[in-house]
Parts: C-alpha cells; structure tokens; sequence
C-alpha cells in the first residue's frame, strides 16, 4: 500500500510519490523565539517528528528542515521588556538565545529528534542569501523598493489565494495599509523593513533594515532543500498569509517550490483558546513539572488526527494515563514470565525464528498511518496487540518455555511493540527492563512471606507486606492463578 496525504494546496487526498526514489525533503516552519515552548508548540514539532519517524520506518532517507526565527518584532520587544535601557543590537540576540535553549530543552525532554538528518537554519544566519532573492525578485518586476522598504508586488503572483482557497477581492477587502506603509496594493507584503532608530538592522542595496517575515522560509528550504522539496508542514494558522505569501515570492523567483502541503489543527485548553492573560498557558516545563511522563502528552496527540483541532484538559490527560497503564501492565506481566525462565529457555526463544502470528498488527498499523498518517486509528492497533497478548498470557496457565506462546510473547512485546513504538516516540525502556533480569531478592522474599500469610490466613500481615511493597512501588495482584506483580507507574 503506497502512502496518502491530504494535500492542502489541492485540497484532496493524494497518493505520495517523492522527487527522488526513497528520499524525501520536508520543511516545517519553527519557532519564534521570544517566550518559553508551550504545548502547542509542542503538537507541531511532534506531528512532523512522528511523520518523520513513519516515512524513515517505510525505509525512507528524510531531509528534514525546521528553521527559526530569530530576527522578528516580537523578540525585539521581548528584549526591550527583559532588557530595559541595553543596546538592542545586543539584547534581541540574548533573548533568542535564551529561548532557543528552552526550545531545544523542551524538545529534548518529549524525546523528539533532533538528529543529523534534521537542519534548523536561523534567520540571523541567511540575511545575505534573503537580500540577494530579494534583488532577484526586484529584477523580475515582481517587487519595489519604496522609501528603505522592499514590497512583494501581489499582481505578479499566479493564482495568488490558491492556497488559502480566497478570492483576490475578498482577501483586498479585508487588507489594510498602514499610515507609514507605502505600498501599491494592500495585499502587498514586505520583504525588507527600513530600520527603525536603535533597532537591530543590517547593511542592504535599499539601505539599513531587516528582512519580512515571509521571505525567510522561502530563502533557507531552496538553499537546502532546492527549489522544488517534497512536503511543507505547519499550523493551519500559518495557511494565510504565510505560506501563501511564500508559495508567491517563491513561483515569482523562479521557483517549483512545495509538492505537498500538510497543515495541523491548533491546540486549546478546556475550549479555549491558550492565553496568559486567561490563565491557561501551558509550557512543555509546565506540564512535564505536573504530569512527570512526556508519553501522555504523546498519547493525547495520538489519540486526535494531526489535521484536527485539539483540546487540552485534565479528563483527558486522565485518560492517556489509562492508555499508557494497559501497556505498562502488560509488559511487566510478560516481563515476570521470562524471568521465571531459565538462561536456556530465554536463548532458545530468543534465537529461534519466531511465527508471525502478529503479522496482522503490522499490516493494520501501516494501512493507518498510510492513510493521512490516522494516528488514532494507529493508536487502536497498538492497543489491539495489548488485548491480544493479554489473552495469550491469561490462555496459558503454566509456563514451561516449550510452548509456542511463548514466541509469541517474546515476538509481540519485544520486537514488534518497540518497532511501531518508535514511530511515535514513546518511550518503553522506563516500563519494561531487559527480560534477562531477575526480580530483587528482597522483593521476592516478601512477596512470598505474603503468600505464607495469605495461607496461613494471618490476614494483618498480609496486608503490611502488601503496604509496604507499594510504598516501595511494587503493585500486588492476586489472581485464580496465584499472586503477580508489577512496578507502580
């Protein structure tokens, strides 16, 4: 089954071929970074990490792009608010920096990837090749310098609003010129911005100034990506002006530019949309101080298609946890069968070719994350191979490592599971130990003093092992066919 992707630039279902055999070239747009990473800055980056992971586990060689900004309005003002009376020119770049590495932090703390495959251009870093695309737009008529200023000229982009799917007339009455802007149209959209007194600016053809927002994704995707990439990705708040404002810029230059489109719905919290001054703002710190697990902010994700809105709140939280409980429950009960298993009986399993009984699990993860990458319905197949273990384990009441069921197990939790595992980032090294180890000695001799207890119905006793063990973060649970543990997650 080949892969299909919601195109929004031709606004249907598409099936994906890449510009070269099994490689693929995707940009992301990234932070601004003048504030502390929230959460929904967290969907976006693990959407495009997660399709990412899925297009490298397809056996796809990924290019990936996620550029920051680092030259923008709001972190000048930002460095004016932290850094009162110090030289701007200084003092924006302190506060990039600042929340730059609370980017990375957050990113490295969801386990999201930042390998070598991935390029994070600044904008700081391309002001030369953005003057120069700029000129090349200036040549081609496509836009005017007036006054310090550089405008994009709207009337030489083909086809401007397919993207976004608006009319010229509808977008232009909507527009507004502001009183110091000189431009010939009010859907016109600066490429270079003449200097304001003291702020950070740059030597250029038409005077001291710093580029325009839009002009630098188009500028670092050509540079690494060249002039026509496979995938384009960000918020479906990015649609307009920003990526159409790109799509024009970068067909005027010359430019293919992007085949397909995704965008991902925005996140908000119990309804609202997040807001300081509402008191809802969430940061990755934030949640990760509350909730400890960054897995249950993935499963949350998971559980909604990346094209659909989000709604953060505790309830569902609450049910993510339940999600990642099953599958920590039942690792460690297959965990606690292989390491009642002699040395030999794990080598064998281990090292003979195993049935593929699970091969359906497989194949139903793939047909969803082919289809528009339907995590949520990914997400089911995973749990589907948790109830299916489940009854393996509860079908088998005496272990003697000579039973088929037993690969199974070993097949199911400890290849197949971590495989379609990785293609989301969770994490299960914190669940499941190697199945080579052995229960603690002083945990086994508790557990089985209780059993005496429980026997000998001294019932006082059995409760204070019990207490103590789950203070020690040991869950008991007595079944049909005797006492089983689990750590406490």
């Amino acid at each position: 089954m080949s892969i299909h992707i919601y195109n929004s630039l031709s606004r249907k279902k598409e099936e994906f071929t890449s510009l070269k055999p099994k490689e693929v070239k995707m940009y992301a747009c990234g932070p601004t970074v003048y504030d502390e990473p929230h959460i929904g800055h967290a969907r976006s980056a693990y959407i495009f990490d997660v399709i990412r992971r899925y297009l490298i586990y397809k056996g796809y060689k990924v290019k990936f792009v996620r550029n920051v900004t680092d030259v923008d309005d709001k972190i000048i003002n930002k460095a004016k608010e932290e850094f009162p009376g110090e030289n701007l020119n200084l003092s924006f770049k302190k506060v990039a920096e600042k929340y730059l590495t609370s980017y990375h932090q957050a990113l490295a703390d969801l386990g999201i990837d930042s390998g070598q495959d991935i390029k994070e251009p600044k904008a700081s870093e391309y002001i030369k090749q953005m003057q120069k695309f700029i000129q090349i737009l200036i040549d081609k008529d496509a836009a005017y310098p007036v006054a310090g200023d550089v405008y994009f000229d709207i009337t030489k982009a083909k086809n401007y609003g397919k993207l976004s799917n608006q009319s010229l007339e509808k977008m232009e009455s909507g527009a507004r010129v502001a009183p110091h802007e000189n431009k010939r149209n009010p859907l016109d959209f600066a490429l270079w911005k003449s200097a304001k007194e003291n702020e950070p600016a740059w030597d250029s053809p038409w005077g001291k100034g710093r580029p325009g927002w839009h002009i630098e994704c188009s500028v670092m995707s050509s540079d690494i990506l060249g002039d026509t990439f496979d995938i384009h990705g960000g918020g479906i708040d990015l649609i307009f002006p920003h990526h159409e404002n790109e799509i024009a810029q970068s067909e005027a230059a010359g430019e293919k530019f992007a085949r397909y489109w995704i965008h991902h719905g925005l996140l908000t919290i119990n309804g609202q949309k997040m807001a300081k001054s509402l008191g809802n703002f969430i940061t990755v710190k934030d949640f990760i101080d509350k909730y400890k697990d960054p897995n249950l902010l993935k499963l949350l994700f998971l559980s909604t298609h990346y094209s659909h809105p989000v709604d953060f709140t505790d309830e569902k939280i609450e049910e993510a946890k339940k999600v990642y409980e099953r599958l920590f429950i039942m690792l460690n009960k297959v965990h606690n069968i292989f390491n009642n298993l002699t040395f030999d009986q794990k080598e064998r399993i281990k090292s003979t070719e195993q049935d593929n009984q699970f091969g359906y699990i497989r194949s139903h993860f793939e047909e969803a994350m082919e289809d528009d990458f339907n995590t949520p319905q990914a997400l089911a197949v995973l749990q589907g191979l948790i109830t299916d273990t489940n009854v393996i384990i509860t079908e088998y009441p005496q272990i003697t490592g000579k039973d088929i069921s037993l690969k199974q197990l070993y097949y199911s939790c400890y290849i197949l599971l971590p495989k379609l595992a990785d293609v989301f980032g969770l994490v299960l090294d914190s669940i499941v130990v190697d199945i080579g180890g052995y229960l603690d000695e002083e945990v086994r001799d508790l557990i089985e003093k209780r059993n005496k207890a429980r026997k000998n119905k001294n019932f006082d006793l059995s409760d204070k092992i019990r207490i103590e063990l789950e203070k020690n973060g040991i869950i008991l649970e007595d079944t049909k066919d005797g006492t089983t543990w689990r750590r406490k997650l």
